[in-house]
């Protein structure tokens, strides 16, 4: 089993990659992983009841109006699966666009099944749950941005 790991400010957040689910986009986590892409970016977008979102090379910049934009240069096609958006599920964000998926993903802080065959599911959390709802917590702005910055200081793969 290959498992992330997401070391920030506010603790750390492991999660076991699904390759057999989206290979394509387990393949594409791990790269950008790998290449330190995640290293330094924010969870930007938190929302109590539903997710955290981060994932966005434009957060490394202290220019807000752009996060959320920002991505790897390329996009990847979905692969949606049955897998349902349920607490813990690793997801990838996108735009209106079902092939739009580049960096940015959320972690699913609560049951989010109506986005079940429309986002593509990649990974369970398995260790840190509480450290995402301590994220999800966190005071924001009226973008859903955390008023406190929360940091990936590190990411990395584990095999």
């Amino acid at each position: 089993m290959t498992t992330a790991k997401i070391e920030t400010n506010l603790g750390t957040i492991s999660f076991k990659l699904l390759p057999e689910l989206a290979p394509e986009h387990v393949r594409n986590f791990e790269g950008l992983t790998r290449k330190g892409f995640y290293d330094g970016t924010l969870f930007h977008r938190v929302i109590p009841g539903f997710m955290i979102q981060g994932g966005d090379p434009n957060t490394k910049t202290n220019n807000r109006r752009s996060w959320g934009m920002g991505g790897p240069g390329y996009a990847i096609k979905a692969e949606f699966n049955s897998r349902s958006h349920l607490r813990g599920i690793v997801s990838m964000a996108r735009s209106q666009d079902p092939d739009s998926a580049g960096s940015q993903f959320f972690i699913v802080v609560a049951d989010s099944t109506f986005l079940d065959r429309n986002y593509t599911v990649f990974g369970e959390v398995t260790e840190g749950m509480e450290v995402a709802d301590n994220i999800v917590s966190q005071k924001r702005d009226a973008n859903d941005c955390p008023l406190q910055e929360v940091k990936m200081t590190r990411v990395s793969i584990q095999e």
